[in-house]
């Protein structure tokens, strides 16, 4: 992994995103090791904070303590002075959101962090953050099977002059090798239990792949190259960050660059997406993470 995050960063990829809870702790720990070998300087590190998995459960916090020590474990870990974006991964409906902002904006005031991000934030959350401290990125599931944040939170980031960061532009991997993609998953892989990839959902959604596959082939590229194009012809304040294992996946995903959609094309992939996808993003044990508000600042009270 580390010889293909090298041979990302030699082929111009400049943006690197983890967080602590991938592993938990293992990515960033990769990603640090990466970068001792000279390459810390080539590249923007984005990581995040806010989500704890113990014993087969989630949680979430933005009390400022712990953004605190979060930031201090996750620096030493990655073993830099100084984390280029560090974003609130989910946000803690438990907190106001200018509580959480709050620590971070110290953070940058004490050259910990550069910028600060939000993910899975709801408009006026956003809102309510930015005005604590500018909003440098907020990151966000979008591809052509999830399009719900074009409703409200994409207008918003552009009113305030946020940056786009979208994750899984490839539909968690279904733009790249369709329904048999479930077949080949690990054991514990998240993607097993999620809506879209159930059998009831999944017979419908090939319809999808099989429309998108046809187009791709039209224009003489791949399924996941023509979904991760449409991903970077929505603006140049849009970043997708596909992930990825292997050096010719990488290589596909750069390819996709080179792939030029008109608006006509656009507006085709839109409608095929539009009326073909079936099934939440997540189940009802995440969904309530999505697009989420906090308490009114006058609620909380320091301990």
């Amino acid at each position: 992994m580390i010889k293909l995050i090298h041979y990302a960063i030699s082929r111009g990829i400049t943006h690197l995103d983890t967080s602590d809870v991938y592993g938990p702790h293992t990515n960033e720990i990769l990603i640090g090791k990466a970068l001792m070998e000279g390459m810390r300087e080539k590249v923007e590190l984005a990581t995040k904070f806010a989500v704890t998995y113990e014993d087969g459960n989630f949680n979430i916090c933005g009390d400022p303590a712990y953004v605190r020590a979060a930031c201090e474990a996750s620096l030493k870990r990655l073993g830099v002075d100084c984390i280029d974006l560090y974003y609130q991964h989910r946000i803690d409906t438990h907190v106001p959101i200018e509580i959480t902002i709050g620590e971070l904006k110290k953070l940058v005031e004490e050259g910990r962090i550069k910028y600060i991000g939000l993910s899975e934030a709801s408009a006026s959350t956003i809102r309510r953050a930015h005005s604590v401290h500018p909003i440098t990125a907020v990151q966000l599931e979008w591809s052509l099977w999830t399009r719900d944040v074009e409703e409200e939170i994409i207008p918003t980031c552009r009113e305030l002059g946020i940056g786009i960061v979208a994750y899984s532009p490839l539909g968690r991997g279904f733009f790249s090798s369709g329904p048999k993609l479930i077949e080949n998953l690990a054991e514990g892989d998240l993607r097993k239990y999620m809506p879209r990839f159930q059998a009831e959902n999944l017979e419908h959604n090939k319809n999808l792949y099989q429309q998108v596959n046809a187009i791709a082939s039209r224009k003489g590229c791949t399924p996941s190259q023509l979904a991760l194009a449409w991903v970077h012809h929505q603006g140049k304040d849009v970043c997708p960050i596909p992930g990825t294992t292997k050096i010719e996946n990488l290589n596909q995903n750069i390819g996709a660059l080179s792939v030029k959609l008109s608006a006509e094309e656009m507006a085709e992939l839109e409608s095929i997406a539009s009326a073909g996808v079936k099934g939440e993003r997540y189940g009802p044990e995440i969904s309530t993470w999505q697009n989420s508000e906090t308490p009114p600042l006058s609620t909380w009270k320091c301990t």
